[in-house]
């Protein structure tokens, strides 16, 4: 790479999200249905409150370039959020990948759903060989120093946190199968219920009160049964005033 006096910066010389691939064709595609749902569902209930919807890009299974000096070196978590930059490529185009440095702003939550062939990796259980890119663990934790990482295993329900502590990555507590993160004003946990029809523990945003962060199909059947409520209401009040003689369409009786 061709160097001057002072360096330009790596968003000058280094490729942008338009010159980095967003899918490796060679690689297997995702492993079950499960993983399309759950980060689905993660999107949706990721809310921070103290964020504008146009400061949150979160992704799935999209490429992550991290290091400068290998510019074609990837992960590709299956969920992450990054607060304080713009939902929008430059504010304006959707990204075909997350360049960190292009954007200047790294993740800061990553969640990896286990499956029997990542399981090790996901849990920096796993070497880095001679000649090779790091591991997620080392990339997530040492490289990007994502301030929290969750593994789930959806084979046993087991949810794990880590967070950055002194500069290395600890087990976290998860208290009722929850974590508060206070920086987003936002907790994660594991919710018993019914998405897109399937029933069983999924992982999901909480609020600051504790209540599970509503979808907007959750928001708008929500709505319709308020609006039921209201029109069951009227239609009672309105055969109350019938039996005591009032004809409530008359004007002043509504």
């Amino acid at each position: 790479m061709y160097q001057t006096d002072p360096p330009r910066s790596p968003k000058e010389v280094l490729p942008t999200m338009y010159d980095l691939k967003s899918e490796d064709p060679e690689e297997p595609g995702l492993p079950d249905e499960f993983h399309d749902l759950q980060p689905e569902l993660l999107r949706l209930t990721f809310r921070p409150p103290n964020y504008p919807d146009d400061q949150i890009f979160i992704a799935s299974d999209l490429n992550l370039y991290y290091d400068p000096r290998h510019p074609q070196w990837y992960k590709r978590p299956d969920w992450f959020a990054v607060v304080g930059v713009s939902r929008l490529y430059e504010q304006q185009d959707l990204r075909l990948s997350y360049v960190t440095w292009q954007e200047g702003v790294n993740p800061f939550v990553v969640v990896e759903l286990l499956s029997p062939g990542t399981e090790q990796e996901d849990l920096g259980q796993t070497l880095r060989e001679v000649n090779q890119p790091p591991t997620k663990w080392e990339v997530y934790e040492q490289i990007l120093r994502v301030p929290y990482y969750f593994v789930f295993n959806r084979y046993t329900d087991r949810l794990q946190a880590f967070g950055l502590v002194t500069g290395c990555y600890q087990a976290l507590p998860i208290e009722g199968q929850r974590l508060w993160l206070e920086e987003v004003q936002l907790g994660l946990g594991l919710w018993q219920g019914s998405y897109q029809g399937i029933e069983r523990l999924w992982l999901r945003w909480y609020s600051v009160a504790g209540d599970w962060i509503s979808t907007p199909a959750e928001l708008a059947e929500q709505e319709r049964q308020r609006a039921e409520q209201e029109r069951q209401r009227a239609e009672q009040l309105a055969a109350r005033l019938r039996a005591l003689g009032i004809d409530p369409d008359l004007p002043g009786n509504e």
